[in-house]
């Protein structure tokens, strides 16, 4: 089973984006964008270390605010 924290990471990482969708005290849906903004996949979890991570990390960076 594949880490969400790290997938994100590892997303940013390689120059693409991603956007918080939904995010709640028990869910994250991010969608996975390229580097242009075009959706490519949808990340949903309900791992609360995801959940931390968003939160501390905010959006995706390069994302408009």
């Amino acid at each position: 089973m594949s880490d969400p924290v790290e997938d994100i990471q590892r997303w940013v990482d390689h120059g693409a984006e991603y956007r918080v969708l939904e995010l709640s005290d028990d869910h994250a849906r991010v969608q996975l964008c390229t580097c242009y903004g075009e959706p490519v996949g949808l990340l949903e979890s309900d791992d609360p270390r995801l959940v931390a991570w968003l939160r501390e990390a905010g959006p995706s960076p390069g994302t408009p605010t």
